[in-house]
């Protein structure tokens, strides 16, 4: 099959921090392959569409905030690429992290996406894989009353240093095997925002595909864990994992 590009990117963008959105961007134009970015502005105004001008880069504005997965999906029609990368505003990477996943993808067929290690800008390291979400996960991510618990969940036995295959990985940073993803044809959108990462990983179970961490590379993610600080992503959050819970079960 012939592709255009070998790897394209989204970023789904809403009132954002420019100086981190600036970094994020220059990371993937470092990357030494033929690639495209599409910036999906879910703004109530077209922010940013003068701000970032560059042959491997497409604005695209919906006219509203159509939420985190359908701002993703907004770009299925448009990937004519073998790989895609959703990727956050607030990430940082070299420019060899994408081919060493590349070539992970390469190895098993059966593998729909990969994602590096993840670390705070102070080099903490972000747990970003876990168990499959159960409705006493969640609650117990809040009120922390079974701290060994959260341990487990996180997959804190793990050598941090071997790759393995988690039942979910947190979605900010997925670099998919394009056919896949569009296979998949993209996140629920019943999702606004939070879950639909979650949704998409048992989405990739019932195709009989697996997830991949790659903790041999690194990124950063300035990740600011909105939803504890707003009341509104609070509920936001709430809901959508009650979707998840309808769709998937408790446990």
């Amino acid at each position: 099959m012939s592709f255009k590009y070998e790897i394209t990117a989204t970023i789904v963008l809403y009132h954002e921090d420019q100086e981190i959105l600036k970094r994020t961007i220059a990371s993937f134009l470092k990357i030494p392959l033929k690639k495209k970015l599409f910036l999906v502005d879910n703004s109530a105004t077209r922010s940013f569409q003068n701000f970032f001008i560059h042959e491997e880069i497409e604005y695209l504005f919906p006219g509203k905030n159509i939420g985190f997965g359908k701002g993703h999906n907004f770009v299925l029609d448009k990937l004519n690429s073998k790989y895609h990368l959703l990727l956050n505003p607030d990430i940082e990477f070299t420019a060899t992290t994408i081919p060493i996943l590349i070539s992970q993808l390469e190895k098993d067929k059966d593998v729909a996406f990969a994602t590096p290690k993840v670390v705070y800008p102070n080099h903490e390291k972000q747990y970003v894989c876990r168990k499959h979400p159960t409705f006493f996960d969640l609650i117990n991510r809040r009120v922390k009353i079974f701290p060994k618990a959260i341990l487990k969940n996180e997959y804190r036995n793990q050598d941090p240093t071997k790759s393995f295959y988690p039942d979910f990985i947190h979605g900010c940073f997925m670099l998919f095997k394009t056919t896949v993803f569009k296979e998949l044809k993209g996140f629920d959108e019943r999702y606004f925002l939070y879950m639909e990462d979650a949704d998409i990983c048992r989405e990739i179970d019932e195709l009989g595909k697996k997830k991949l961490y790659f903790p041999e590379v690194t990124i950063v993610h300035h990740h600011q864990k909105e939803s504890a600080k707003s009341l509104k992503l609070f509920w936001l959050h709430t809901s959508s994992a009650l979707k998840y819970f309808f769709k998937w079960g408790v446990s």
